[in-house]
């Protein structure tokens, strides 16, 4: 039996979190990274995510959950909380390179359309999988990732966050 390569995952948290939004679902990560090792082979999840110190709790979640964070301090700009963490993905995702057989994106960012050149000119490329719909993925992106590109809300009823049921076992809703 041949062994499956060792890929790793580097997935932008605030695309994925408003992307699945967009798509009027939320994300179960538990099953999104059981998923990334079952259909891609992924060993090692990188998850970019800016810190605010009353995130602790998820922090601890997600790490739990098999995730490696990577941490963006995040700027209050007039109220608004900046934390962009492209150069922090595509610099890990360079830093990693000769450990992973191959990477799995997880953003529907253009800016990072010429990483995902990159990684495909060099069959380093798994895939690109976009959380939002094709229609609000960047055309860069699809462009750049080629055949490789995957769209998840055709992942709706395998990655669904589902509430657990009332105490008498009636299922809750499972709408966000």
């Amino acid at each position: 039996m041949q062994k499956r390569p060792t890929n790793y995952a580097f997935i932008d948290s605030n695309n994925v979190h408003l992307g699945i939004q967009r798509l009027g679902w939320t994300l179960d990560y538990r099953k999104f990274r059981r998923y990334l090792k079952e259909k891609y082979a992924v060993e090692k999840a990188y998850l970019f995510i800016g810190f605010l110190p009353q995130n602790a709790d998820l922090y601890r979640s997600l790490q739990e959950k098999g995730y490696i964070l990577i941490f963006k301090q995040i700027l209050d700009q007039e109220g608004h909380i900046k934390g962009n963490i492209d150069a922090e993905l595509v610099l890990h995702t360079m830093i990693q390179y000769e450990m992973y057989g191959k990477a799995v994106v997880v953003t529907s960012d253009g800016d990072f359309a010429c990483l995902v050149e990159y990684l495909h000119q060099k069959n380093k490329l798994e895939t690109v999988l976009s959380p939002s719909s094709h229609t609000m993925c960047s055309v860069l992106l699809r462009r750049a990732a080629k055949e490789k590109m995957m769209f998840m809300d055709t992942l709706r009823q395998k990655l669904a966050y589902e509430k657990a049921p009332l105490g008498d076992g009636t299922p809750r809703s499972t709408s966000s």
